[in-house]
């Protein structure tokens, strides 16, 4: 376990870096996990390089009373779409819907005049003063809150109307889990002052430690217990080992000894925390970014290994069809990504003839970039290959690529041997290009090597040139 304060100082410095270096610093440390490197702390340091993406890339949450009354729910808070159902936590999305209810149809008066009084307390510098007002006005919506919920569920024309002014897929449970936090905001926050801010490892040494926080009367019990699960999940480093409660619980890992335990419910975390991460995976494959791609698919990829590893399941578990689905759900978002490699770089390589070529020319920089970066995107998908099912498809393409690349270095430097002034450009580009992404596929050795052919070649060029 971590010393908070440590965790704290080094969240400070990683949002003190410039946005260059923290992609810099995410894709350096995702490399070294690749290669297996011992590297203390490069999780906690991924996880938070990640959040904080996610954040910057974020709209700006609504005024100042609006980020006080939900501040309570923000351990609980899921980056996802409001469809998704997420045992425990609430979708951030659904956070401005409400709101905007709460301030036009429920109490619009009392909002108003609340939040200027907010403003005006922050302006005066009382900070304490505004908290207070934030409070009192969360104690006074749980009333109106709880009354617009029991108005629904008693009459089928104040749900309809109240779906309809907040507008999300399910707003009624969006409301009812709001005013829960809201309604227990001290006990939560208690229960989370109790808990470490970072677990690196939930295992012997501390798991009956943290099984008995959560427990505790002083957790809230029962109706509590799904969201100090989500809150003790937060705090790990691996968040999918919160399913060693389960097994710990039921002194068994049998999947059907550990449904009927309470802490069955972990696992349906776990498994909605799988299937967030993919989605997360598949809007970074479609933005092109891909800065947090490897650190996703190494979280995707040990979650499902924990899950098959840590519990056992029957064939025929619904658990167990969950996380089939789950593992091919990225096999079939990432294989276009894989098979259209070796494709790429045989158009970019494929030897012309000096017709197809124009005058001092050479390949666009953005081709040969993106060629590369789907070279290393495809080796780290070797590296998680088995527990995503691409074992067969990655292999195949590497193997692909591999014996493509070989050949077709030789033919490259030979043509650049014989190159005239008008081809000589676009042929040696081809032959940078293929230094570049041999020196990913086969290693800096064999790079080294090319470019050595490639200068001896360039050599003869100017010598042929000059007699």
């Amino acid at each position: 376990m971590a010393d908070g304060a440590l965790v704290e100082r080094l969240r400070q410095y990683l949002r003190g870096l410039s946005p260059e270096a923290r992609t810099l610093l995410m894709t350096e440390l995702e490399r070294g996990l690749l290669r297996g490197e011992d590297m203390t702390g490069a999780e906690l340091v991924l996880q938070e390089l990640r959040r904080d993406a996610r954040d910057n890339m974020r709209p700006k949450r609504p005024g100042t009373l609006a980020r006080l009354f939900f501040q309570p729910l923000e351990p609980l808070l899921v980056d996802d779409v409001a469809t998704h159902n997420h045992p425990g936590r609430i979708a951030r999305v659904v956070l401005e819907p409400v709101w905007e209810w709460i301030c036009r149809d429920l109490m619009p008066g009392e909002a108003k005049a609340v939040t200027e009084q907010v403003a005006r307390a922050f302006d005066e510098g009382a900070a304490e003063r505004a908290e207070e007002l934030a409070r009192a006005f969360q104690d006074r919506a749980a009333i109106r809150m709880e009354e617009a919920l029991a108005n629904a569920t008693s009459d089928d024309k104040a749900r309809r109307r109240l779906a309809g002014q907040i507008g999300t897929p399910r707003a009624s449970d969006d409301v009812r889990s709001i005013l829960t936090v809201i309604q227990t905001r001290q006990t939560l926050a208690q229960f989370g002052a109790q808990l470490p801010n970072h677990i690196k490892s939930l295992d012997d040494n501390n798991i009956d430690a943290v099984k008995a926080m959560i427990e505790s009367p002083a957790a809230g019990g029962p109706a509590l217990f799904v969201y100090v699960l989500v809150i003790a999940m937060g705090r790990l480093a691996a968040p999918w080992q919160l399913i060693r409660l389960a097994a710990r619980a039921a002194g068994s890992d049998n999947a059907s000894r550990i449904a009927k335990t309470p802490y069955a419910v972990t696992v349906d975390i776990v498994l909605a925390e799988i299937q967030r991460m993919i989605n997360e995976l598949k809007a970074e494959l479609r933005s092109g970014r891909g800065l947090a791609v490897g650190a996703l698919l190494k979280s995707i990829h040990d979650a499902a290994r924990g899950l098959r590893t840590e519990i056992n399941f029957s064939h025929e578990s619904p658990w167990a069809r969950g996380l089939a689905a789950l593992r091919t759900q990225v096999s079939d978002l990432l294989k276009g990504e894989i098979e259209t490699l070796p494709g790429r770089v045989r158009r970019l390589l494929r030897p012309r003839p000096i017709k197809e070529i124009a005058p001092n020319s050479a390949l666009d920089e953005n081709d040969v970039r993106d060629a590369e970066a789907q070279i290393e995107f495809v080796n780290t998908c070797r590296a998680y290959a088995g527990e995503l099912a691409l074992s067969e498809l990655t292999t195949r393409t590497w193997t692909d690529l591999e014996h493509y690349l070989d050949p077709a270095t030789a033919a490259l430097v030979a043509n650049l041997r014989v190159a005239g002034d008008s081809d000589r450009p676009f042929r040696q580009s081809q032959l940078d290009a293929a230094v570049r992404f041999c020196r990913k596929v086969f290693g800096e050795d064999y790079a080294a090597m090319l470019l050595k052919a490639r200068d001896v070649a360039a050599a003869a060029e100017r010598k042929a040139a000059r007699g």
